[in-house]
């Protein structure tokens, strides 16, 4: 028996490269200028001329399918999330939930030496496991990562963002700075801190920024560098686009500049106030990003300080699915009308142009710029059948590895190709099984190969895509793919299921049709059917069927909260996740709660779900209870008691009565002091959604004021709070 040398070993990685790897968000191909967009990006721009960009590239459409597929290696279906995490059914492709049997990138790095982090947004966690109790086997650090600072939702508001520190819900430490400032620190010390540990072991870290996802936010500078850059509008904006796209060999000369769709207006028809405003809101989208490319500039710095940058493999994927139209035809103040099915009036809209951009407003832009920044391509994000909603910029870098600096690859790919690449790089090899679970096999083929070699035949050469019903199949050239029958504008809840026989088809060969510009269906019928007949067999086995409408398949969906009528709280609660907590939608409901105020008075929260944007709360403003309802402005209602409340124990009551038993219908408040009604009034409409992650608070706020009259630091309730209980009819 051997009874030296008995400590338990680590894995050693010595010799490998770190990784980066970066993806934005809602960026369309031809949005930033490294990929011939009007957006200024000079870090990417530096970093294609240390390396390659990737020109036929794909991501899925959508958010979370895209961001499981990057770190699975696997079809979105075949691992549970073939929609966002907000829009999960009873079908396997479709639950949003990563099974164990499918690792991560960062279980396979870390289990062979790496260090690993993750910072920005996560989009990847089923809504039921969001809560402070977890569990928290599908939290990014479930998902081998060692450390994660970011956001688990869709999107988050950039000048107050709902963070996360690994498995714990935090308050934001730096109030008044943009979330890609703060995102871009934090990565940095973690570099610094992983170097100054563990100097020659790598290190892996995906870097998520939520931009470009609305909120279009960005400092004052930034947007006022893009003020007029948009006011030639959003066809003489594409035109120029797929032009440069074409002096830098991103397209074959030959490629069609696709015409605008015909439920999207043109530039010329709108008024100068229109185009006033939708200028305004493709700047903020414009300085959003340029932005965000200056705080990845600082992290790719920090490397070169460190003496790194050279051992660095770095992907960047531009976007996780195409340009956004979900703002509609003028676009939004809040994007939160659009997910409550709440029409902005455009009178109201340039009353607060002033805000875009900035902390009172969470803007999106029309979705004629979606469409204009996915030059050449037809359609945007959701559309999973066209390159509009799929295909993004990826460049790679890896110096002293990848030469040919400054070129273009034409090589066909996907996003599930992103592991095994980074495996191939890091000289590791994906394991059978992970923590003793076998692993199901990946789709996804390396693609350094076509860095090395321009000319080199591409690996992959069929893919299978849906997203929203939209689908599609590209094999050995070919794509067939069904004519979008739903506008992204549109509510999910509308939407019906097509069957597939249904759907109509258009054909495409992309070998000498980069664009998807000439449907070839009518001309080659029989080779469309072939393509059908390889949908099918790659819809069947990927878990892709059936397929359905988003408003289909969430009964019996798990919840924390969803069945309760009653709850009970006894003292401070900081950010109950929503699925926990009461779910008021469409529903009445009562707070009650005994006070104690003292003699200089009271002031605070007492309940409050939501956040500056939308929501409700119940507090005390100099011993005056009142009750504020925010519908999304201009939708807004007070209530307020006329007299103070008497210094001592008092009990006070907010009750909220819906008109009618239909989500988003107008409702009754009435406060009560020690059971005698003390004020009353009326809000037009209720939300039809909680759409933050700010969560529900008792005995002060958090994130961000969901009342405009106090403001978050002075939120917590000065008095005694008792027991409060929240009843739902």
């Amino acid at each position: 028996m051997n009874l030296h040398n008995t400590w338990p070993k680590r894995p050693t990685a010595k010799g490998s490269p770190n990784v980066l790897l970066f993806l934005t968000d809602d960026v369309g191909f031809g949005a930033c200028s490294t990929f011939g967009g009007p957006i200024q990006t000079p870090n990417l721009d530096a970093l294609a001329g240390s390396g390659v960009r990737f020109s036929q590239f794909h991501t899925t459409a959508m958010c979370s399918p895209t961001r499981a597929a990057l770190l699975t290696g696997r079809n979105s279906h075949r691992v549970g999330m073939g929609r966002v995490t907000a829009r999960p059914s009873y079908y396997d492709g479709y639950t949003s939930v990563i099974p164990r049997t499918a690792g991560t990138i960062a279980d396979i790095l870390r289990a062979s030496g790496y260090h690993t982090a993750m910072f920005g947004k996560g989009h990847i966690t089923p809504e039921w496991e969001m809560s402070a109790l977890g569990p928290f086997d599908r939290w990014p650090t479930g998902l081998g990562f060692d450390y994660f600072y970011g956001f688990l939702g869709f999107d988050t508001n950039m000048w107050a963002p709902d963070l996360v520190e690994n498995t714990t819900y935090i308050d934001d430490k730096h109030a008044g700075k943009h979330f890609d400032e703060t995102l871009a620190d934090c990565a940095i010390q973690w570099i610094f801190d992983q170097k100054a540990t563990a100097p020659e072991e790598p290190f892996f870290i995906y870097y998520a920024s939520g931009t470009a996802h609305s909120p279009h936010h960005a400092p004052e500078a930034w947007l006022q560098k893009y003020r007029g850059r948009f006011d030639l509008g959003w066809d003489e904006l594409r035109r120029e686009t797929f032009e440069r796209q074409k002096r830098l060999k991103l397209l074959p000369q030959d490629t069609v500049l696709t015409e605008r769709p015909d439920n999207l207006p043109a530039w010329t028809t709108l008024s100068p106030t229109q185009k006033l405003l939708a200028s305004r809101l493709m700047e903020a989208y414009a300085a959003a990003l340029d932005h965000c490319d200056h705080h990845v500039g600082r992290i790719l710095a920090s490397l070169k300080e460190l003496g790194e940058l050279d051992n660095t493999f770095v992907l960047f994927i531009q976007g996780d699915n195409g340009g956004s139209a979900e703002g509609g035809f003028n676009g939004l103040l809040f994007e939160q009308s659009w997910a409550n099915g709440f029409d902005e009036a455009f009178e109201d809209q340039l009353k607060q142009i002033h805000e875009i951009g900035g902390p009172k407003a969470y803007n999106h832009f029309p979705a004629a710029w979606g469409w204009a920044i996915n030059a050449p391509f037809k359609y945007y994000k959701q559309v999973a059948s066209h390159f509009g909603g799929t295909r993004n910029g990826l460049v790679m870098s890896w110096p002293g590895v990848i030469a040919d600096h400054g070129s273009v690859r034409a090589q066909f790919h996907h996003v599930v190709d992103v592991l095994p690449t980074i495996l191939e790089a890091a000289g590791v090899e994906a394991p059978n099984s992970i923590n003793g679970i076998l692993q199901d096999s990946i789709d996804g083929t390396s693609m350094l190969y076509a860095a090395r070699s321009a000319e080199a035949p591409p690996a992959r050469i069929t893919q299978v895509f849906e997203s929203m019903q939209n689908v599609g199949v590209y094999h050995d050239g070919w794509m067939a793919c069904s004519t979008p029958e739903n506008d992204p504008w549109e509510g999910f809840a509308s939407r019906k299921t097509t069957e597939l026989d249904d759907k109509s088809w258009e054909l495409y060969y992309l070998s000498s049709d980069f664009s998807q510009a000439i449907d070839l269906a009518s001309r080659e019928p029989e080779r469309l059917e072939q393509m059908k007949r390889l949908f099918g067999s790659l819809a069947a086995s990927n878990n892709i069927l059936p397929i359905h409408s988003p408003a289909l398949g969430a009964e019996g969906k798990p919840s924390l909260g969803s069945a309760r009528r009653s709850f009970s709280f006894r003292r401070r609660i900081r950010r109950l996740h929503n699925d926990a907590a009461p779910h008021t939608v469409g529903r009445s409901f009562t707070i009650n709660c005994k006070v104690v105020v003292g003699p200089n008075g009271g002031n605070g929260v007492i309940a409050c779900h939501g956040s500056s944007v939308c929501g409700y709360s119940f507090y005390l403003k100099d011993s005056i209870p009142v009750f504020y309802y925010n519908a999304i402005s201009p939708c807004t209602c007070r209530v307020a008691a006329t007299q103070r409340l008497n210094v001592g124990e008092s009990t006070i009551t907010a009750r909220l009565t819906m008109e009618r038993n239909a989500p988003g219908a107008a409702a009754k408040i009435t406060i009560e002091v020690n059971g005698a009604v003390v004020a009353e009034g009326r809000v037009a409409r209720t939300l039809r959604t909680f759409l933050n992650q700010n969560g529900f608070n008792v005995g002060g706020d958090s994130v961000s004021a969901t009342s405009p009259e106090y403001k978050l630091e002075e939120s917590e309730f000065d008095g005694e709070l008792g027991v409060l209980t929240f009843d739902l009819a």
